[in-house]
């Protein structure tokens, strides 16, 4: 009774538990599904809301910095609209090569790794990294700018607790899955192109008839400041506002490192994607340049540019006695500030990829390329939103500084992926006739981007530049440091399994039969390594005579991998099996019975946990054997780079009553290791 009562107690709250998780993040998703890539990839309508919404939000601040820059020569403003609109075309078109060229995505990252090698690729995917945090950052601070546009000044000191509310939701509905937490704002997303269409365009209508005395006074002020200020004054002037404005296209490169969750055929689907962002960004941030100059808009405290443009244009429209100019400016600017929150699902999408890509690389922990059961990347999402949380405390949600940190490190990555092409294109000028036609773009694009990356640095260093470059330059030397730790890490492993190579066995032996009744070690292993040897042959080293048969288990598990390149449950079930057969193959030279088992599934401690219990039915005289890796020097870091599966099993399982032994397999710097031998099993 007493025995029933402690078991049922500790299973309540993980219950209770796994409740209130389904509750929030949805059921786990079932891998043998084939239609499991269909149901979690999106077609290019919806990849345009998920990742192009973070280009087109873009809009609500990218033209309000430029614009702003311009001072008082407002009649630069056409320049900067064309500028900018040639600028969206001209790196999108380049990212489009690479989507054709990165077919697998990765963005940034893959094409500086596989163009100009692993360093540039680190740096690179740091850049992104922190590009992917302020994405988050920068969208939730300019969304809640909009938004606290529509109210009175007294309620600005509620715009951080709001900001962070935001943040919260947004973890919540990735841990959920992509899919579904694009889906829900796709009429938000269609609300904000409606309403910017009529303001764009029934702003230019407006002063339609006015063209002509807008274009004399912008030559009549265009000679004036060309009197004032020189020539080079002007480019200046010019190219300062044109920099500060580069926020305008942070979102472009979304589209191709997210290209993994998109519908096949991919790369049409991606390049699709790409020409709907590019043309709707071009044409609201240009237009949106347009209008500021027409309206002469000026800054207005506790108001967003894009707010008191559209109280110009529609505030005071009445229809009879509804005010629904009102109206149409509340609705134009809340569908902005929600959108600028869509525009942030674009850094839990795409950043969590780029850790998975850089953690399989072993630049991160690789803890990182796992995935949760509902097929998210739950640790990258989780440590997105705790980083982005700590930009905003820090920053106090100032989108001015935001933006400067946000563009930099944008641009460093555009620029090494431009690069990159370029020299892909002067290599391979021989066997391809179009070469310098696409080299052509792409050195257009690394100018546009280079020159951008410069002022940035150059006139906004002081002002939240230098905070983005020390960031990045941590992450950098953070990562070689664990790629380093991984290097010995792996040639430690390598000293133990040389010792594995000539492993003793008596061909004259014949294997008995597997008794099921008879004493069975049950032996929890990954894929095929000879460490799981290790732990077989030391089972029978320390426990000599106690166990008749053997029963490998191992769990298979997908990857951030796993979806690339249409692979599928089968063939993960396919490898699992193999490396499972290796170790039956080991045990049976060796004269020892042999079986295995296994599952699929993404979390490991309750899959294991879960077969263990079944097992210990079906062998009632079996013990649980768990390898760990234990360092003769341990550090404080080794529980973020190495995960204490063994341990966490071993909890789980002390709760049902079921023996597990943990065997530690050490890990020296100078010594030789010599192989275990077994002692023979009993008859």
């Amino acid at each position: 009774m007493d025995n029933s009562v402690s078991d049922s107690e500790p299973r309540l709250p993980r219950l209770m538990r796994s409740r209130v998780k389904r509750l929030l993040l949805g059921a786990p998703r079932n891998l043998r599904d084939p239609s499991i890539g269909h149901k979690i990839s999106l077609i290019a309508f919806l990849a345009w809301v998920g990742l192009g919404a973070d280009g087109l939000s873009s809009s609500s601040y990218g033209p309000e910095e430029a614009f702003r820059a311009l001072g008082s020569h407002l009649y630069l403003a056409v320049f900067l609209g064309l500028a900018t609109a040639a600028t969206v075309f001209i790196i999108s078109y380049a990212y489009s090569r690479i989507i054709e060229h990165f077919p697998g995505g990765g963005g940034g990252y893959i094409v500086a790794t596989e163009l100009l090698g692993s360093s540039a690729g680190v740096v690179s995917g740091c850049a992104l990294l922190v590009d992917y945090v302020l994405t988050i950052t920068v969208s939730i601070a300019s969304g809640a700018d909009a938004l606290f546009s529509l109210l009175p000044l007294s309620f600005q000191h509620f715009k951080l607790l709001v900001e962070f509310a935001a943040i919260l939701f947004l973890v919540l509905m990735n841990l959920r899955g992509v899919k579904e937490s694009v889906s829900m704002l796709v009429p938000i997303f269609l609300t904000f192109v409606g309403t910017h269409i009529v303001l764009i365009f029934g702003g230019l209508l407006m002063h339609s008839r006015d063209f002509p005395a807008v274009a004399h006074d912008a030559h009549t002020s265009f000679n004036q400041g060309m009197s004032e200020l020189g020539m080079w004054g002007m480019f200046v002037l010019f190219l300062r506002a044109y920099s500060i404005g580069g926020g305008t296209y942070t979102g472009i490169e979304a589209v191709s490192n997210g290209l993994a969750i998109m519908r096949e055929p991919k790369v049409e689907t991606g390049k699709r994607t790409m020409r709907y962002m590019a043309i709707s960004l071009a044409a609201t941030a240009a237009g949106l340049l347009f209008c500021y100059m027409l309206f002469r808009v000026s800054p207005v405290e506790g108001r967003t540019l894009n707010a008191v443009l559209a109280d110009k244009f529609a505030g005071g429209f009445k229809l009879g006695s509804l005010p629904v100019g009102v109206w149409f400016v509340g609705i134009t600017i809340l569908s902005e500030a929600v959108l600028l929150l869509v525009a942030a699902q674009t850094g839990f999408i795409d950043g969590p990829r780029v850790m998975a890509n850089m953690a399989i690389d072993s630049w991160l922990p690789r803890r990182f390329a796992a995935l949760s059961d509902r097929l998210t990347s739950q640790n990258g999402v989780l440590l997105m939103g705790i980083t982005a949380g700590m930009a905003l405390a820090y920053t106090h949600g100032d989108i001015h500084i935001l933006v400067v940190m946000y563009s930099i490190n944008v641009f460093a990555t555009f620029s090494l992926s431009e690069f990159g092409m370029s020299r892909f294109w002067v290599r391979h000028r021989k066997t391809d006739k179009k070469w310098l036609q696409h080299l052509s773009v792409h050195a257009t694009g690394l100018v546009l981007c280079l020159s951008i990356l410069t002022v940035m640095i150059t006139m906004k260093l002081r002002e939240g530049g230098w905070i983005t470059l020390a960031f990045t330059c941590l992450c950098v030397l953070g990562c070689f440091a664990i790629r380093h730790h991984y290097r010995v890490f792996t040639q430690r492993l390598r000293q133990v399994e040389a010792a594995l190579e000539d492993i003793p066995a008596d061909p004259t032996r014949t294997t008995p039969p597997f008794d099921p009744k008879k004493p069975t070690a049950v032996i929890l292993v990954g894929g095929f390594a000879k460490l799981g040897v290790h732990c077989m042959l030391n089972i029978f080293r320390i426990f000599p005579r106690s166990f008749t048969n053997v029963v490998f288990v191992s769990i298979g598990v997908p990857n951030s991998d796993f979806f690339k390149g249409g692979s599928r449950v089968e063939e993960l079930e396919e490898r699992t099996r193999a490396s499972l057969s290796r170790y039956i193959e080991i045990a049976n030279r060796l004269g020892i019975p042999a079986e295995s088992t296994y599952r699929i599934g993404t979390d490991i401690v309750n899959e294991v946990s879960e077969a263990c219990v079944d097992l210990a039915k079906k062998y009632p005289h079996a013990v649980f054997f768990a390898g760990e890796v234990v360092f003769d020097e341990p550090k404080w870091y080794d529980r973020i780079l190495h995960n204490e599966t063994a341990y966490a099993i071993q909890r789980r399982l002390r709760f049902a009553g079921v023996p597990i032994v943990i065997l530690p397999i050490r890990l020296f710097r100078n010594q030789k290791i010599t192989p275990p031998s077994p002692s023979p099993a009993p008859a």
